[in-house]
Formats: C-alpha cells, sequence, structure tokens
C-alpha cells in the first residue's frame, strides 16, 4: 500500500464514519432530525417522527457510502478515489438538499 493510499483511508475512514455516524443518530432520534446547521424542526411540524428520522438516516448513510467507496478505491489507488470523492461530494450535497426537502414536504404537518 503506497503512502498515498495510508493518507487517503487516514482521511477517508474517519469522513466515512462521520456521516454513517450523523446516519444513525438520526434514525435513532425521539425528536425530529434537523437539517441546517442551527435550525430546529418542531415535533408539531411532523406528522411522523420516526418514520421522518429514518428517512433522514437512510439519506445520511447514503450519503457517506461515496467515502466508503472512496475509502476502498483509495487501498488500490489513490488517484481512483479522487474523481470519486470530487465528483461524489459536489453531486452528494445537492442531493442532501434535494433529498432533505423532498423528506420535510412529505412528512410536513
Amino acid at each position: 500500500m503506497s503512502k498515498d493510499s495510508i493518507v487517503m483511508l487516514c482521511i477517508l475512514v474517519p469522513l466515512a464514519s462521520f456521516f454513517t455516524g450523523i446516519g444513525i443518530f438520526a434514525w435513532t432520534h425521539k425528536k425530529p432530525m434537523w437539517f441546517w446547521s442551527g435550525s430546529t424542526v418542531k415535533e408539531n411540524e411532523i406528522t411522523d417522527v420516526p418514520a421522518y428520522n429514518r428517512a433522514n438516516g437512510i439519506m445520511w448513510i447514503c450519503f457517506s457510502l461515496i467515502y466508503w467507496t472512496a475509502a476502498v478505491l483509495g487501498i488500490f489507488s489513490a488517484r481512483a478515489a479522487g474523481p470519486v470523492i470530487a465528483v461524489g461530494t459536489l453531486v452528494g450535497i445537492v442531493g442532501l438538499i434535494v433529498v432533505y426537502k423532498q423528506i420535510y414536504k412529505k412528512y410536513r404537518r
């Protein structure tokens, strides 16, 4: 394993774990999970809090798959992981916003 691959793993595994952790936290959270930093979602805004949080958790876990995939690719080639990170992050962030808006709209009172 090259030095680049080790550096890539040292960055990507904690990052992927962080987003997976957000997903697990959202999925198991008792109150409605927020999306934007500093924002809150009140319980009376959401029709089914467990389903809303489960959808949020799945969204974040799916986002983390970008980084898990890049980490696995990084074991073999840091060059192969780079485009996955770049494209995945750009598309993934936009995807998070679009999906969250759909989730909120679906479960909003």
